[in-house]
């Protein structure tokens, strides 16, 4: 059994998260003030932080691991409520097109990355098998992060926006890919490639997604009709948490990241009634509020600036990271421009996809604990994570300034959305 966390590892715990929501929503105005989304300060704020100071009191009192956990539950509820606010109809009309800027913003920076990492591998000696580490190179290159693209949509008031659903799900799309390409390249590194595990998960991934829209969804609909009968908000919010979580949980135990579990659960959540819809606005409330700053600022506590001291890993840095940013671009634009898109829209794709967050972290986090990445590596892997995240907004602004106003549907879904903002007091 668990010992309970000791005096010193709990007071560590609350003035920790005290600190990060604290500096986290002073960096998160200062950067609306700075026409920026507040996502840039909040991720800004953990790398100020960083080790200098928040990583150095974790390891004196052990407490990090609970800050992750904040983190997480964070992340989970985050990624459930903006799924709740896709607009399922429009993305069966443009599913087309969302396949397309996915697969295309997957590939090319997924062989941009591959080749990056075989040549790196033949001027630096990698800690494993030079194939999986380039491999691995091409995985972190290809994935977007869902939780910071969401929020940064959110903040900068995009959401409702066609290009705004279309990024969200591509974003989707490559993540799913992703994390089950990161599965296939952890195997390689443990236990090697087997042939009926990839077809497994790849089944774990289809049945889980039909299960939930043919069951989950009946059964979230009635659990919603009983619990209106309380007369109150209180068991509509619990419920719309209990769903994500279980959504979370059930791709966790496929072996499958449980972001994506927590999205499709709040696919489950959406075009809802008037208990759903007082339900997820409170629950907004308190996302947006505490737990979204708290995991962003979490995330930026991973970075760790002084590694760049060294000259080659500086190299290595910015070649990667500029073919990081080319790469996403590239294939966002390609994939749009091939949907009928125009130049901005695809831009605009370029620029919202390009966003990697705490998703990369998660995935340098792996390649370190397997021993796939050296500590330089992965030193450069969470730069392109902080520095894509923080270059996307402005891009994104600057593409969408030239796109067409918002139409009809978008004017609609934007005044939905904005009664749900006004609903939980939240304005971003």
């Amino acid at each position: 059994m668990m010992p309970p966390p000791g005096p010193q590892q709990v007071l560590t715990f609350l003035l920790q998260l005290a600190v990060l929501l604290m500096v986290a929503l002073c960096m998160g105005r200062l950067a609306m003030r700075l026409r920026m989304p507040a996502v840039v300060g909040e991720l800004l704020s953990g790398v100020l932080l960083g080790p200098t100071l928040l990583g150095r009191l974790a390891a004196d009192g052990g407490a990090m691991p609970l800050v992750d956990a904040v983190g997480q539950l964070g992340m989970l509820l985050l990624v459930g409520v903006c799924g709740a606010q896709l607009d399922t109809t429009m993305l069966r009309h443009r599913a087309g097109t969302a396949v397309r800027v996915s697969l295309a913003g997957l590939l090319i920076p997924l062989a941009l990355g591959v080749a990056a990492g075989l040549v790196y591998g033949k001027v630096v000696r990698t800690p494993g098998d030079p194939v999986v580490f380039a491999l691995f190179l091409g995985v972190a290159m290809c994935v977007s992060a869902i939780p910071v693209i969401a929020k940064t949509l959110t903040d900068m008031n995009l959401l409702h926006r066609d290009l705004g659903q279309l990024t969200l799900t591509a974003g989707v799309f490559d993540d799913a890919v992703g994390w089950f390409l990161l599965t296939v390249v952890s195997a390689m590194a443990t236990a090697g490639l087997r042939p009926g595990q990839v077809g497994l998960s790849i089944l774990y991934v289809c049945g889980f997604v039909v299960a939930a829209w043919a069951v989950g969804r009946p059964l979230v609909r009635v659990a919603f009709r009983v619990a209106r009968r309380a007369g109150d908000a209180a068991p509509s919010i619990a419920l719309a948490v209990v769903v994500i979580l279980l959504g979370a949980a059930a791709t966790q135990a496929m072996g499958m990241e449980p972001v994506f579990g927590a999205f499709v659960a709040g696919l489950l959540l959406g075009s809802p009634g008037a208990a759903e819809l007082r339900a997820l606005a409170a629950l907004r409330t308190t996302v947006f509020a505490v737990l979204a700053p708290i995991f962003l600022a979490a995330a930026g506590l991973r970075v760790d600036l002084t590694a760049l001291g060294n000259g080659r890993v500086l190299l290595l840095a910015v070649v990667l990271l500029v073919v990081a940013i080319i790469g996403k671009f590239a294939g966002a634009y390609l994939g749009a421009r091939l949907s009928g898109l125009s130049r901005w829209e695809g831009l605009a794709l370029g620029a919202g996809m390009n966003a990697r967050g705490a998703v990369e972290v998660v995935v340098a986090m792996v390649g370190l604990r397997l021993r796939i990445l050296d500590v330089a590596a992965y030193t450069v892997v969470i730069l392109i994570a902080a520095v894509t995240s923080l270059i996307a907004p402005p891009l994104l602004r600057l593409a969408m300034s030239r796109v067409h106003p918002p139409t009809p549907d978008e004017r609609r879904r934007g005044e939905e959305l904005s009664a749900l903002a006004s609903a939980d007091g939240t304005r971003r």
